[in-house]
């Protein structure tokens, strides 16, 4: 037979065009081949373990079971603990917070961060009272114009203002307190005693009086 011939069947069921409904008989089959060959496939590890699984009262009498879910329960662990560990070194909130806004707050108010920071930039003429006027508060109040005579001059020098009212009443309380000077005789101070004086005078009048009684007596 030639080609023309062998294919001339094909030919003409191909310009009939190919219409295989559902509900068609080989369809059906074909169908009900693969749930029996399915349900076969499904059932053979059942039967072959059917009459090996005899004499165990629990699942904890069984080593394979008992392997088998202690393996699911690390997996279930692992799985479980799988997110944390890669998300436990990431930390991100957001900066606007009221916490974040009140530590950053804080924080700069402890080092001082903006403790120079100037307010504003201006310009301003030199003969400004002003500026006259803060430099002359400056310099009044500036410790280092207030102690450069110090400095300079009498810082390192022994200085004793001899005959100041210090210096005299603490050789006064030395002379007091000295026991030396208590206890000198009185005749050595020096003393004068004036002639036209009222006790002198009491005395000599004493003395006469005496005299011409003791003449009188005699």
């Amino acid at each position: 037979f030639s080609q023309k011939m062998y294919r001339l069947s094909f030919e003409e069921s191909r310009k009939k065009g190919y219409d295989l409904r559902a509900d068609a008989i080989p369809i059906k089959a074909a169908k009900a081949s693969r749930d029996i060959a399915s349900d076969y496939k499904y059932k053979l590890g059942y039967e072959q373990d059917k009459g090996k699984l005899v004499g165990f009262r629990s699942l904890q009498d069984d080593p394979k079971l008992v392997h088998y879910m202690q393996v699911a329960k690390m997996q279930s662990d692992r799985e479980y603990k799988k997110a944390y560990e890669m998300s436990k070194t990431h930390y991100q909130t957001p900066s606007d917070t009221l916490s974040i806004v009140a530590a950053k707050e804080a924080q700069d108010r402890v080092t001082n961060t903006n403790y120079k920071r100037l307010i504003h930039q201006y310009m301003l003429l030199p003969d400004a009272m002003s500026l006259e006027l803060y430099r002359n508060m400056n310099q009044i109040q500036s410790d280092n114009e207030y102690k450069q005579d110090y400095k300079e001059w009498f810082r390192g020098i022994g200085w004793s203002p001899v005959g100041s009212l210090d210096v005299e009443k603490s050789k006064k309380a030395t002379e007091i307190a000295s026991d030396q000077k208590y206890r000198q005789h009185p005749s050595m101070f020096p003393f004068t005693k004036q002639n036209d004086a009222m006790d002198m005078v009491l005395a000599k009048q004493n003395a006469n009086i005496m005299n011409k009684v003791s003449i009188y007596r005699q």
